[in-house]
């Protein structure tokens, strides 16, 4: 079955996609504000939308769509991210705006540059309809990104939201040198954490276990080609965010992303260690070295409650 796509936003995860939908046969046009034009327009006639915009793309171009949006056209969101304002996900602004629109997330260990080289992996598309979420499975699944669908699309991109913190903290351990143990140890509370917000937002824990948590932290946490795990090695230096995030030259989601939760933490008394402590390197009262010790003297007590 070939579609005809719109993706919006062709930056790296963007354009990777395009290209492999339309290596597959679909008809793919992209848009980005680099290119100019309305994204409105690109939309007449489509099948299917994505947009692989960051979570600051949606935060424009979500309300600017919202009253020019075709009628039953499925959005796909492929952005990562919690909104600082409004303290949600892409998918939930979208839903704000467009209660009626059919909606799916994809989500998963999908490093873009991998994808491009032909390298395989395997994705999420998470959404309440599960034919509408089987139905894109058969047509945009290939051998290079094999999907996987769940009925659980908030759970999913929290986690994918999620992960990036849990990666810049990774990026951190590993800048500084602590080792294999210490690291498994930091991922494993990272999960405690990533599960409490899932919760919390509504989504279902058993989501962190599955490719869009589980998964994608196992591949941004280890690997150069994420931008968050090199902005915590960044940090590890002794780099101030700003000056990080000038090295790394693109969207750090998992910056944002922690600012974030630790506010929804605060309003909803969620204990967040991890993401406490990103937060505090990223704000600049901290020291890397500071924020280990400060996990690590955390009050000894049964690993049941420690990891729960």
């Amino acid at each position: 079955m070939s579609l005809r796509i719109v993706v919006i936003g062709l930056g790296a995860w963007g354009s990777t996609l395009a290209a492999l939908f339309e290596q597959q046969g679909h008809t793919v046009q992209g848009w980005s504000r680099r290119q100019g034009g309305e994204p409105a327009e690109a939309l007449t006639g489509a099948d299917l939308a994505l947009m692989a915009t960051s979570l600051v793309g949606v935060q424009a171009l979500a309300p600017a769509l919202a009253g020019r949006w075709p009628t039953g056209l499925p959005l796909i969101s492929c952005s990562k991210g919690i909104d600082l304002q409004q303290q949600c996900t892409p998918s939930q602004l979208w839903s704000q705006l467009l209660p009626e629109l059919p909606l799916l997330v994809l989500s998963g260990p999908n490093l873009a540059s991998e994808l491009a080289a032909g390298l395989p992996a395997a994705s999420v598309l998470a959404g309440r309809d599960q034919a509408l979420a089987e139905r894109l499975q058969r047509a945009l699944s290939s051998d290079h990104l094999r999907l996987y669908t769940n009925a659980d699309p908030v759970g999913t991109e929290v986690a994918g939201a999620l992960k990036n913190v849990m990666a810049i903290a990774g990026g951190v351990c590993d800048g500084l040198k602590l080792g294999a143990n210490a690291k498994a140890s930091l991922l494993c509370r990272g999960l405690v954490e990533m599960g409490v917000v899932i919760q919390g937002l509504g989504g279902d824990r058993a989501s962190l276990y599955g490719l869009a948590g589980l998964g994608d932290l196992l591949a941004t946490a280890n690997s150069v080609l994420s931008r968050n795990y090199r902005f915590g090695l960044a940090l590890a230096e002794g780099l101030s965010a700003a000056e990080a995030l000038e090295r790394v030259g693109a969207t750090v989601e998992g910056a944002q992303t922690a600012t974030a939760v630790n506010l929804l933490a605060e309003r909803h008394g969620w204990h967040l260690p991890i993401c406490e402590q990103v937060g505090a390197l990223m704000a600049g009262s901290i020291r890397p070295e500071q924020a280990v010790r400060r996990l690590m003297e955390r009050n000894l007590k049964p690993e049941e409650l420690a990891f729960r």
